[in-house]
């Protein structure tokens, strides 16, 4: 924890609302004012200023926990819109945009794409990220998980390495170069056990985290190395996590390879639990539902990404009764052009009411319901993007409003015409999306956002560097493309 976050000591008051990431009555609180004191919460009430306490004053602004991503691509913040990938389903979209463009990156176009990822994160209120970072292969040039860190330190986030990577190739990249042949197993395991030793944190406040994460459990690994990767796991104490049933493919390729879905062969080589999360999980039959849900095991709801490839909808409500732990993440920004949690949660919250709308019928054809406003309320959605991601990434500290809790918020000034004419202020952030206004920011009780800046960022220098940066890649891929 910063020095700036155990000296300071703030007084947030006046809110209008505070939502609290909590689940039913406790989802608002009732209070007006929040003491943040030692990087926690000390006090939530009608609270008096102490002395040495610097006031915030949160007048028509609403306050929710800082949101908790876990599921990204931060490499792709330079690959939005790329026209090639724009309306290709999955397996075209990953030859056509990430694959085409993963072997273009160096140390320095690949810390700005974090660094912008980041950055637009952070302005929605994110302070806690999980990247699936899986640009890797034999004599990489850089190391992406000391700029990953770097970058989030910087910025004062929380930061979760998902380390990704393949022992085996999906095919569809035996034309292309270096970057996308698969690392050995061994030199696979022993970056993990490096980067569990330099960076993980495995406490419930940490900044620092480390997860296994083979790209796909299906195509980037063998059944063996599967298991042996979850036994590593285990025996590190880290949490683990893959892609999964993102698409109709993911049970045709687990049929055709191991006559299993994709959840049995999972569960067959230790790969489900309460200390695993898979990314998507949009095509599942009821049988894995009931098996994910029995074991505990999370996802990472990415349903922009989802709506953006034509993949469907994941099915949140009946995961949740099954038992599983919700989350939501943003995705890689190739797949997803605004790839920030307010667009994430606003997207949410709307495609699970269509889902449950889509499956109603006449009731003259035994139909019982006629449409599915019902199926998520703003207070399950906000739940889902702050407390259940941090219990996913084992933040059990983070996540939520409550007295002993890390000081992890933001406050929202809902002073944009989009705001204006709200029945219920509260709602704002999520259900009129764009992207409100950050008064205040706290991660750990440090303000990492004041008055809706972020200290010492240049923003027309990064843009600057963003459109460099594409050129570069641009320019690099077509070059690649020649030598292929």
């Amino acid at each position: 924890m910063s020095q700036d976050s155990l000296s300071k000591r703030y007084l947030i008051k006046n809110a209008h609302a505070i939502l609290t990431g909590l689940s039913n009555d406790a989802a608002r609180s009732s209070a007006t004012a929040i003491r943040i004191q030692d990087g926690k919460i000390t006090e939530l009430g009608a609270l008096t200023q102490h002395a040495n306490e610097q006031v915030i004053d949160a007048k028509d602004c609403v306050i929710y926990p800082a949101w908790v991503n876990t599921h990204h691509h931060l490499f792709q913040s330079l690959l939005k819109g790329e026209p090639q990938g724009l309306n290709q389903n999955l397996t075209s979209w990953l030859a056509s945009t990430p694959y085409r463009f993963r072997g273009a990156f160096d140390e320095a176009t690949f810390r700005v794409a974090v660094r912008i990822g980041l950055i637009e994160l952070l302005r929605s209120g994110c302070a806690t990220v999980a990247d699936h970072h899986y640009l890797y292969w034999p004599k990489m040039p850089f190391d992406g998980a000391a700029i990953l860190f770097d970058e989030a330190e910087k910025l004062g986030m929380r930061f979760v390495l998902c380390r990704g990577g393949a022992t085996q190739t999906r095919g569809l990249e035996s034309e292309l170069p270096q970057a996308l042949r698969p690392e050995k197993i061994d030199d696979y395991m022993a970056d993990i056990e490096r980067l569990v030793a330099q960076y993980h944190q495995p406490s419930g406040t940490a900044f620092r985290k480390i997860a296994m994460a083979p790209t796909s459990t299906l195509h980037s690994t063998t059944p063996q190395q599967l298991r042996e990767s979850a036994r590593i796991a285990r025996q590190l104490g880290i949490r683990m996590h893959s892609h999964l049933s993102e698409t109709v493919d993911y049970l045709d390729a687990a049929k055709a390879k191991f006559n299993m879905t994709p959840v049995q062969y999972c569960a067959e080589h230790d790969w489900i639990g309460n200390d695993v999360w898979f990314a998507h999980l949009v095509k599942l039959l009821p049988e894995e539902i009931q098996l994910l849900g029995q074991t505990r095991t999370g996802i990472a709801h990415c349903p922009q990404s989802n709506a953006r490839l034509g993949s469907g909808i994941a099915d949140l409500v009946s995961l949740e009764n099954a038992g599983m732990t919700i989350s939501i993440g943003v995705d890689g920004a190739g797949s997803n052009e605004a790839a920030d949690m307010l667009s994430e949660t606003h997207a949410a919250w709307l495609l699970q009411r269509a889902r449950k709308g889509m499956l109603a019928k006449p009731q003259y054809d035994g139909g019982l319901f006629e449409g599915g406003a019902d199926a998520a309320s703003i207070e399950d959605i906000i739940r889902w993007g702050t407390a259940g991601g941090a219990n996913i990434l084992g933040l059990d500290q983070v996540g939520s409003i409550a007295v002993g809790q890390q000081a992890d918020l933001v406050v929202y000034a809902l002073d944009d015409p989009r705001y204006f004419g709200l029945h219920d202020m509260a709602i704002g952030p999520v259900a009129s999306g764009g992207r409100a206004r950050i008064k205040a920011m706290f991660v750990a009780g440090k303000m990492v956002i004041e008055n809706d800046q972020i200290p010492d960022l240049d923003m027309m220098e990064l843009a600057w560097q963003a459109k460099q940066s594409v050129k570069v890649l641009q320019q690099r891929s077509m070059e690649m493309a020649k030598i292929a």
